[in-house]
């Protein structure tokens, strides 16, 4: 079961830690959304390099923390999340947390738009806020 979720870094370098324990947590996550992750890849990079899938994809020219890419089925979850690492820790720093936290934070978006929920109008924003800090007080890491 866990090995259906990849962690990969481009141009960026730290360790991320707890890995096993993340991907149990993101399992049931979906689990608890009555969904299953057939395969999700995080890749986490720099601004730079998510500025240019920002721009070659959606024809947005910003920064952003996280680019989700849908490539789920009907029946199982499946996707890719680019992560600005940049972003992580400068968000970390402007809300005074834990880098772990932020990042913690941003995959789980991530998943629970690839699980069907958006973040387009203010009713949208909170459900998701809520559903984020659900499941960031879930972890045992």
């Amino acid at each position: 079961m866990n090995n259906n979720i990849h962690f990969h870094l481009e141009g960026v370098s730290f360790r991320l830690r707890s890995i096993k324990a993340i991907k149990l947590w993101l399992n049931s996550a979906a689990k608890t959304e009555k969904n299953t992750i057939d395969t999700l890849n995080v890749i986490f990079c720099s601004d730079e390099y998510l500025l240019g899938i920002n721009k070659k994809h959606l024809n947005h020219d910003y920064y952003t923390d996280i680019i989700t890419f849908d490539n789920s089925d009907n029946l199982n979850v499946s996707g890719d999340l680019f992560i600005s690492y940049d972003r992580i820790k400068e968000n970390a720093n402007n809300f005074s947390i834990p880098i772990s936290n932020e990042l913690h934070r941003v995959v789980i978006h991530g998943l629970l738009h690839l699980l069907g929920y958006n973040d387009k109008t203010t009713t949208q924003k909170q459900e998701m806020k809520s559903k984020e800090d659900f499941y960031l007080s879930l972890r045992s890491f």
